[in-house]
C-alpha cells in the first residue's frame, strides 16, 4: 500500500509539472525611430527591458526582429547598443532578424544608397566625412553577417539568459551543408511546448526587391533568395516533424514577416511568401495540434487564423482603441488553404506606447480561437 501511494505521489507530481503553465514576453518592431535622429524608443528601452524583468512569472523573451525603422540606417554601433539593452534581461531572449536590420539597408531612406543609370552603378548615402553611412555601404548580406556576428556570437546559445537550443548552424541536413550558414534559426522544447524560430524578412516580398533599385536582382541577390528560403522551408518541416515524433502538445513558430501583409497592394507582393505559407500550412494538417504562429513586420496588434475563412479576426487599428473586428483579406494573399489548428498573432511595433505580449501557455487549457485565447495559449498586452 505504502508503494502505491508513493507511486501515485510521483504520477501526480509528474502530471502536475507536465501541465505547469509557461509565461513569454513577446515583442518586435522595436526599437523604432522616426529619424537618424530620434532616439525616444531606445532610450525608453531599458525600462521597457525592467517592465519584463520584473515579471517574475515571465521565463522566455522573443523579439520578431525589426531592431530600428526603414529610416533609421544600418551601423555597426547602433546593433550594438540595442544588443546591450537584449542583454539585460534575466530571462532567455530568442531574437530572430528582421528586413531592417540587415535585407533592407540598401534602401537609401536607411543610408544605402541608389541605382545611377547613367553610370550603372551604386551611388551609395555618404556621410560628412566621404564615408558609407551604412555598414558596407548597406550591403544586405553584409549586414546580416554583422547580425549573426553580434547577435549569434555562439550557435544553439541564447541572449540574455544563456539557454541551450538547437541551431541549423550545427542541425542541418547534410545533404544542404550551405543550411549551416543559418545560425540564427533555432528550435527548442519546453514542457512539451516545440518552439521553432526562422529568418524570413518581411516587408520586401522574400527580399525580391532590387537591391539600391537596380533594374532587376543581381545574381548574388538570387543566390540569397533561393538558400535562405530553402533552409527556411527545411528548418520549418523539421521542427513539425520533430513535434510529430517526439508528442509534443503545441508549437509555436515565430518569425518577422507577416506573410499575409499587402501593405495596400496587390497580392503579388506578397507571391513569394507562398512557399513558407504552403509549408506551415502543411506542416500543421500533419501535426494536427495546436500552432501558433507570433510574427511582427505589419506593426499593428491582430489575432486571427488567416488559413481559415471565417474565423474570429480581431485588428487594433490604432495605439489606444479597442481591438475591433477586421475584414478577412487572408484569402486574397494567399487563397486556397483550409487548416483550423493554426492562429497567428501580430504582435504591436514600431508606435508609442511600447508594448510586450504576456503569453501563457497552459497545456490542461482548450480555448477556442478568439482575440486573445487559442487553445493552450492565452496572451495578454502589456505597456511599460
Amino acid at each position: 500500500m505504502g508503494r502505491l501511494f508513493c507511486a501515485c505521489v510521483v504520477l501526480l507530481c509528474a502530471a502536475e509539472l507536465q501541465a505547469r503553465p509557461q509565461v513569454v514576453a513577446v515583442f518586435g518592431d522595436m526599437p523604432y525611430g522616426k529619424s537618424a535622429a530620434d532616439t525616444v524608443q531606445l532610450e525608453a528601452t531599458p525600462r521597457f527591458i525592467d517592465d519584463i524583468n520584473a515579471e517574475k512569472s515571465v521565463s522566455l523573451a522573443i523579439h520578431l526582429g525589426d531592431i530600428h525603422s526603414g529610416k533609421q540606417p544600418c551601423t555597426a554601433a547602433y546593433d550594438r547598443a540595442v544588443l546591450a539593452q537584449f542583454q539585460r534581461l534575466t530571462v532567455p531572449l530568442i531574437y530572430t532578424p528582421g528586413d531592417n536590420e540587415w535585407m533592407d539597408c540598401h534602401k537609401p531612406g536607411e543610408g544605402g544608397g541608389s541605382w545611377n543609370s547613367e553610370k550603372g552603378a551604386i551611388d551609395y548615402a555618404l556621410d560628412a566625412a566621404g564615408q558609407w553611412v551604412d555598414y558596407a555601404g548597406g550591403d544586405p548580406i553584409e549586414n546580416l553577417a554583422l547580425v549573426r556576428e553580434l547577435y549569434f556570437p555562439k550557435a544553439g546559445h541564447t541572449l540574455g539568459r544563456d539557454k541551450r537550443v538547437q541551431s541549423q548552424a550545427t542541425a542541418y541536413a547534410r545533404s544542404y551543408p550551405a543550411d549551416g550558414d543559418f545560425v540564427e534559426n533555432v528550435r527548442f522544447v519546453e514542457d512539451g511546448v516545440l518552439y521553432a524560430f526562422v529568418n524570413i524578412p518581411g516587408g520586401s516580398n522574400n527580399g525580391e526587391d532590387p537591391w539600391y533599385g537596380a533594374p532587376e536582382p543581381s545574381k548574388r541577390q538570387r543566390d540569397e533568395i533561393a538558400a535562405r528560403t530553402g533552409a527556411t522551408i527545411r528548418w520549418i518541416e523539421a521542427a513539425y516533424r520533430e513535434a510529430r515524433n517526439n508528442g509534443a502538445r503545441a508549437v509555436v513558430i515565430g518569425t518577422q514577416a507577416d506573410l499575409w501583409d499587402l501593405d495596400g497592394r496587390d497580392a503579388s507582393h506578397v507571391g513569394a511568401y507562398e512557399p513558407y505559407v504552403q509549408a506551415l500550412a502543411e506542416g500543421a494538417k500533419a501535426y494536427g495540434r495546436p500552432v501558433l504562429l507570433l510574427v511582427g513586420d505589419s506593426h499593428v496588434y491582430r489575432s486571427d487564423n488567416p488559413f481559415e475563412a471565417g474565423s474570429p479576426c480581431l485588428i487594433e487599428p490604432s495605439a489606444g482603441q479597442p481591438a475591433t473586428p477586421c475584414q478577412d483579406d487572408a484569402a486574397e494573399a494567399h487563397p486556397g488553404y483550409h487548416v483550423a489548428n493554426i492562429h497567428r498573432v501580430v504582435v504591436h511595433g514600431s508606435s508609442l506606447p511600447m508594448e510586450w505580449l504576456q503569453l501563457t501557455v497552459d497545456l490542461s487549457k482548450h480555448a477556442p480561437a478568439a482575440e486573445s485565447a487559442f487553445g493552450p495559449f492565452a496572451w495578454t498586452r502589456r505597456h511599460p
